[in-house]
């Protein structure tokens, strides 16, 4: 895994969503432009401190951000706009990110496993450089070199509780 920076686009595109998305009062987490197939998909994905993004959220930063991108055309070829919520297992990786999540529980994947055959961590983000990511997990401090790391995405949830909540329900009906 590497630490990744925004590309020209991406830098282009989050100067002119950042004020939009500060309006209102929402974050904007990431900004990427990925080709997929044939096609080409820029990519707002939007925070917000206090609560969940919503689809309101969403549809207020896509009107005034499709109007801008129309005016200036930043973007030479054709492309697809997706505004959405950076989500509850956002993956980290971007400095910013890890600055941000400092003391959140993520989940670190590791490409190999470690000496005691554990391939997937959860633990407290203690911190992350270039070369590492710093994750306190059964009481044991883990320096991960980030070249030996998969992903690392937020862990804000019991997996394993909205799973019994979803077997629940199914039950229910």
């Amino acid at each position: 895994m590497k630490i990744k920076k925004f590309g020209s686009t991406e830098a282009k595109i989050y100067a002119l969503v950042h004020p939009i998305a500060e309006e209102q009062g929402v974050i904007v987490w990431d900004v990427r432009f990925e080709k997929e197939g044939a096609m080409w998909y820029l990519r707002v994905f939007l925070d917000h401190m206090d609560r969940p993004v919503n689809i309101s959220d969403c549809e207020a930063v896509t009107r005034p951000l499709n109007k801008i991108l129309d005016e200036t055309d930043p973007i030479p070829q054709t492309y697809t706009l997706e505004v959405g919520s950076a989500g509850l297992e956002r993956e980290l990786i971007r400095e910013t990110h890890f600055d941000a999540c400092e003391g959140s529980r993520v989940r670190v994947r590791l490409i190999r496993p470690l000496e005691n055959g554990v391939k997937e961590l959860v633990g407290t983000l203690i911190g992350c450089d270039r070369e590492a990511v710093t994750v306190e997990a059964d009481g044991t401090e883990h320096k991960l070199p980030l070249s030996g790391v998969a992903f690392v995405r937020l862990a804000d949830f019991d997996a394993d509780e909205v799973k019994r909540a979803a077997e629940s329900s199914a039950d229910n009906k």
